[in-house]
């Protein structure tokens, strides 16, 4: 099954085409189908039941880099977290937060009556991309399926950016699909990463999910998802992999600090340093440096 299936399944699973009771949200996940579907959590969650990755934790992501996610997720099994072939707004700068989806399909007027007879009724409005801006929460980084289109496939130009961006303190935006207003959005300070640029507005699509598991190139992205992007593309880690990542990065920072002190000092060719010390001696040498730098780390972060 694909992961847009799955993702049609979790829509019909909830609220799709129902009438529901008012302030509640259509075509996404109830409470205890989110706790359900994000079972392994091991954090605290939004009200929605979305898991809530510690803003400490989002932070230490800063300093990740996609190999370094690549070193665990593949090995637990998640072997589609990974996204690439963006237009990145801003290389330099890491994109770092908690996913926020929603899903577009191409518009089927017969359906779109109705999903937006129901969202009068209770009381949303009409049933568009703003209808998700506004449930937006600090930290948050939009994640959207829009099917990699172009014209019309555009979901935000500046000003919704700025919102967007005001939001979430700046976390961020990954879209398959477009952005508009490029030379407005240029000049903010939010990490983007979009497939296209086109002058249209959005149009000819329809949302048919909020908070549902999406797919975003050949990666299956689900709420709550810690969102990481840097210079060559995107991970979605599961929350319940975000503490192993952390710690084996650490690992990685001290084994690449320590080899390069040992390269410094030019007495060594790089087959006996890297990737592991062949001289016995020196392997002792890196391990006490390694269990004194994660002490180091444990002692600054009060762990």
């Amino acid at each position: 099954m694909t992961p847009k299936s799955l993702s049609v399944l979790a829509v019909a699973a909830a609220v799709v085409f129902t009438t529901v009771s008012a302030g509640a949200q259509l075509f996404t996940l109830t409470k205890e189908q989110m706790i359900e579907w994000t079972s392994q959590n091991p954090f605290d969650r939004f009200p929605d039941g979305r898991p809530k990755v510690p803003d400490a934790m989002i932070e230490r992501a800063k300093a990740l880099s996609s190999e370094e996610v690549l070193a665990v997720l593949p090995g637990k099994g998640f072997r589609n977290q990974y996204a690439d072939g963006f237009q990145v707004l801003h290389p330099g700068t890491k994109l770092v937060g908690r996913a926020f989806t929603i899903e577009f399909m191409p518009i089927r007027p017969d359906l779109d009556l109705i999903a937006n007879a129901t969202a009068k009724q209770n009381g949303l409005g009409r049933l568009n991309n703003q209808a998700a801006f506004d449930q937006l929460q600090p930290g948050d980084v939009l994640v959207a399926d829009l099917y990699g289109m172009k014209e019309n496939g555009t979901i935000v130009g500046d000003n919704l950016f700025y919102y967007i961006m005001r939001a979430t303190k700046g976390a961020g935006l990954v879209v398959d699909g477009a952005i508009r207003d490029l030379e407005g959005i240029r000049t903010m300070s939010m990490p983007a990463y979009f497939r296209s640029v086109h002058p249209s507005a959005i149009g000819n699509t329809m949302i048919s999910g909020i908070n549902i598991p999406v797919r975003i190139g050949m990666a299956t992205v689900m709420p709550g998802d810690l969102v990481f992007g840097d210079a060559e593309g995107v991970y979605f880690i599961p929350p319940a992999l975000v503490q192993p990542v952390m710690d084996n990065a650490d690992v990685i920072h001290i084994h690449d600090e320590w080899t390069r002190k040992k390269f410094d000092e030019g007495k060594y060719k790089s087959r006996e340093i890297y990737g592991s010390p062949t001289d016995a001696a020196l392997k002792q040498e890196y391990d006490a440096y390694l269990k004194r730098r994660l002490e180091e780390l444990r002692k600054e972060r009060g762990q």
